[in-house]
């Protein structure tokens, strides 16, 4: 039971120190780094802590009594996470002891592997196992390929079972994130174990490449249906579907939602939880509601945010009232007010006792596709400079690659997120362990020094580089703190670049680098000894823009894979790029993580042409699908391989 305990403790509390570190710099409102000790209570109030005027009264007296602060009459930001994570963990360790004393909304299971004996448990959240399951259903459920799977018991059990082909999965990835994969690819008739072993990796994977990050998944995990580990990687899916929508390309009304004082870089800057907070709080501004919304959590539990802010989204035909404001049952409020969001065709992902307890994922899935469906923003007529701030497609696939790695804080915006330095010491550490002397790393800031920190930090980075031979000619540590466009890309680029190449370097074991020069050799011996007549020049190859030389190697790599009825030979740019999206989906198929896009392959994009040539020639150097022993299935062992860290896989 103590494991349980600690796990669950875990989880929630590093979902309120994710929360938290977004709400913070929203704080400080005169930027100084500190908070007055006489706006402690309303700066509590609005991270989700609801406390009596006297306990923060007493709180203040004994930071004054034991000096526990050294700046007078104030806490600096440090000081004040520090406090909110304790009195978060007090909290949930008193919630917890009640939860698990109730046996409410915990199902505990025992550990799948063969060191269950041991005692090895985990805990599902029964509320996320619902609310997903509704969710699939609902967009899914027409789906004919999922007819045998769909719909999933309303409790939700089947969820896990309804996984292990595979089909499933990949259809979920494909609504988040439209024509990941392509679904030629995907095994749908006469599923053996080991048919539906390789859906199971052509999801992963791709998932990996939307910026999920899936250490310590394997698709032997998914075919056990460990419910922890799939709740995990779908509540990751869902949500970057759901945040997919929040930006101004796809809702340029978001602009609306910026201050006198801001410009759109800064709403870039935002996390898509601030902007959600943001957009609720402009809702209740328009309907001349005087509250406002901090956090999704506490600040929701009576109904009373939603209500206003259904009624005021929703048009003049779709009869949304505020009838759940006049029931005193917080319970039997919110049942009544997510009547009122089914009328919007919006009742997703939440139960009344969601709302109730605040559950934190379910309640941010709730507003985002409430957001999604009803934004209620005007659309301005023009926006100057959102030409230059549209995130490219190079940019989201950086972005998915450092995110899908465990960076943190999470990358939103690469040109903001980076300017601290501290995302790019991570890469650094990952690609060359021990590089960086965390000593010399500034983690917090200071109020007084933190933009001579940050540009410190960023000089540091650029020396780390420099001792990697990047090719670093004019870029310098304030331009990374600037978020110079150009420069920042070009350092980005040579961190996948290093990392993959230092992947397949340590998988062949050689004692050297390789360089890109050997994978073209490889990339051409692997044709011809397979009898094909492609062959490469180099990544800028003109030849590689219909496809087929990928399409031939996957094929050479695990001969007999590609369906070549599938291949189009006209040439056509249509053509050659539903070979592309066919090649790199039957590429992850066979476990190589490839983060290009088939437009990188028909546009000849060398850089990342590279890293697909090279995602498939580690595959030589690690145990590949054809190494299963077909009749033990238990005991097998597969490793989708680089350019992201190689999943250890356990049996």
């Amino acid at each position: 039971m103590a494991d349980i305990i600690n796990i669950e403790q875990h989880q929630t509390i590093e979902e309120f120190k994710q929360n938290l570190e977004e709400l913070i710099p929203d704080l400080d409102a005169n930027k100084d780094g500190f908070i007055d000790l006489h706006e402690l209570k309303d700066a509590l109030n609005q991270v989700g802590f609801k406390l009596a005027g006297y306990q923060v009264r007493e709180m203040i007296d004994e930071f004054k009594s034991k000096q526990r602060t050294a700046h007078q009459g104030k806490l600096n930001l440090e000081e004040f996470e520090t406090l909110c994570l304790d009195l978060k963990s007090k909290d949930v360790a008193s919630t917890f002891k009640t939860v698990v004393s109730k046996k409410e909304n915990l199902e505990t299971l025992g550990g799948m592997s063969s060191i269950s004996s041991e005692g090895t448990t985990h805990s599902v959240r029964l509320e996320e196992q619902l609310a997903f399951s509704d969710w699939i259903n609902s967009n899914l459920g027409h789906d004919k390929d999922l007819q045998h799977l769909l719909p999933i018991d309303g409790e939700g059990k089947r969820l896990y079972q309804s996984i292990k082909d595979g089909i499933l999965l990949c259809k979920i990835i494909n609504h988040s994130c439209p024509d990941t994969i392509d679904e030629r690819a995907i095994n749908k008739k006469n599923l053996t174990v080991y048919r539906e072993f390789e859906n199971l990796t052509l999801a992963l994977v791709s998932s990996q490449a939307i910026g999920c990050n899936i250490v310590n998944i394997d698709a032997h995990d998914l075919a056990k249906g460990k419910p922890h580990l799939v709740l995990g990687l779908l509540w990751q899916i869902i949500r970057i579907g759901l945040f997919s929508h929040i930006t101004l390309d796809s809702c340029p009304g978001l602009a609306g939602l910026l201050f006198d004082n801001e410009r759109l870089e800064d709403l870039m800057k935002m996390s898509p939880e601030a902007i959600l907070l943001r957009w609720v709080n402009h809702h209740l501004e328009r309907a001349g509601i005087s509250r406002r919304c901090t956090n999704f959590q506490s600040d929701i539990v009576d109904s009373e945010i939603y209500s206003h802010l259904l009624k005021q989204i929703a048009g003049n035909d779709a009869d949304v009232n505020l009838d759940a404001l006049r029931e005193s049952d917080l319970q039997s409020r919110a049942e009544i007010m997510l009547q009122q969001a089914a009328k919007l065709n919006c009742r997703s992902f939440l139960t009344p006792q969601d709302v109730v307890n605040g559950v934190y994922k379910l309640n941010l899935a709730f507003v985002a596709n409430l957001f999604n469906n009803h934004p209620g923003l005007d659309k301005p007529e023009q926006i100057e400079g959102l030409e230059s701030i549209e995130e490219t497609r190079e940019e989201k696939t950086y972005r998915n690659w450092m995110n899908s790695m465990g960076v943190s804080p999470h990358v939103n915006w690469l040109y903001s997120d980076l300017a601290d330095g501290l995302v790019i010491f991570q890469l650094f550490d990952v690609i060359k362990p021990g590089i960086v002397n965390w000593n010399k790393v500034h983690k917090r800031f200071t109020p007084l020094r933190k933009f001579m920190e940050k540009l410190e930090n960023c000089n540091y980075a650029v020396d780390l580089g420099k001792q990697l031979k990047f090719s670093l000619v004019g870029i310098a540590g304030q331009d990374l703190n600037d978020g110079n466009a150009t420069l920042t890309l070009a350092l980005i680029w040579q961190l996948m670049r290093a990392y993959t190449l230092s992947i397949l370097s340590r998988l062949a074991n050689t004692g050297n680098p390789i360089i890109e020069k050997e994978i073209v050799q490889w990339v051409n011996n692997r044709l011809a000894e397979a009898g094909k007549q492609s062959q490469l020049r180099n990544f800028n190859d003109p030849a590689i823009a219909d496809g087929k030389i990928v399409i031939d190697l996957i094929d050479a790599i695990k001969e007999g894979s590609i369906n070549y009825e599938l291949v189009r030979t006209s040439g056509t740019q249509e053509d050659n790029l539903a070979n592309a999206k066919y090649a790199i989906s039957m590429a992850r198929k066979i476990g190589a993580r490839v983060y290009a896009l088939p437009e990188d392959i028909t546009e000849v994009k060398p850089k990342m042409v590279m890293t697909v040539f090279a995602c498939m020639m580690a595959l030589d150097y690690v145990p590949n699908m054809d190494s299963v022993d077909q009749n033990n299935h238990n005991s097998a062992t597969v490793a989708p391989v680089a350019p992201v860290a190689v999943v250890s896989n356990s049996n």
